[in-house]
């Protein structure tokens, strides 16, 4: 029996649970507030909070100066590209590593999830090098590409994770059934764990949207996402910090949107085989 929590103790950790989400919230809110002030009230000491001139002459500077539209949708392509990508890799070698285990298959993760340990400036330059020699700098195709490779390993050890949780009779009684490996995965393992698959390909779509390390290395004008939009108003002259802020909340505002909708999946993708 479920032993109740005294009413004081709930608020309290209700009050913890508010101000810890404020915190981590607020560097949002500045940006979405610094990004409707001027110049000069955006760099005004003490700060302006709520009490200053509302203006939009950022927003419409931002979309005169730079092709939103263009940059949101390289975004999508790449995002969306190599998450597909992912899990379509990542799907059977998630099921080989947990229904098909070799002597080593938990090294074998262990070495996968090591690839995300190392400096991406450590291999910068062959992998600059690569995409010359390839023609695929400043292309969607080469960002698509190696942004499925980069997120790849933390797309099996989670698949991995929440196909464990699935019992292994189920999939022998559909290969006693007649299921071949295609029918097993798609028809039988795919739509058990869609929770999880689902909140894997939500992870990987937000760290491919957010990465500005290759994308700024990599592009130059032709395949630039929202990273290298924002990036583009840190110029010499100076930092605009009320248009870099228009910038940066035109560039979050579709995953953070994505991220309000589907939070409940996220979640109950998180948690999937918690509970027995």
């Amino acid at each position: 029996m479920a032993r109740a929590i005294p009413a004081r103790r709930r608020w309290l950790l209700s009050i913890v649970a508010w101000a810890v989400g404020l915190m981590i919230f607020f560097p949002i809110l500045w940006t979405v507030l610094t990004s409707f002030k001027t110049e000069g009230e955006a760099i005004a000491a003490p700060p302006h909070i709520l009490f200053f001139h509302w203006t939009l002459e950022n927003y419409v500077e931002v979309q005169q100066r730079s092709n939103y539209i263009e940059h949101v949708s390289n975004s999508v392509v790449i995002a969306l590209g190599s998450t597909l990508l992912a899990l379509l890799i990542g799907v059977p070698a998630a099921w080989a590593a947990a229904f098909a285990p070799a002597r080593r298959t938990k090294d074998l993760l262990m070495w996968m999830l090591s690839t995300k340990m190392m400096p991406p400036v450590g291999v910068l330059v062959p992998i600059y090098l690569l995409f010359r020699d390839w023609g695929l700098l400043d292309t969607l195709t080469g960002l698509t590409a190696l942004m499925m490779l980069v997120n790849l390993p933390i797309v099996v050890w989670m698949l991995y994770t929440y196909f464990r949780e699935i019992p292994a009779d189920i999939l022998e009684a559909a290969r006693m059934d007649g299921a071949r490996l295609f029918n097993e995965i798609v028809h039988v393992l795919a739509p058990m764990a869609a929770p999880g698959i689902a909140s894997t390909m939500l992870l990987n779509i937000i760290l491919a949207w957010n990465e500005a390390f290759w994308t700024l290395n990599l592009t130059a004008a032709k395949a630039a996402p929202l990273s290298a939009f924002i990036a583009s108003y840190s110029s010499p002259e100076g930092l605009f910090w009320a248009k870099l802020s228009a910038a940066s909340t035109m560039a979050i505002a579709p995953i953070l949107i994505l991220g309000w909708f589907s939070q409940r999946q996220l979640v109950r993708g998180l948690t999937f085989g918690a509970v027995k």
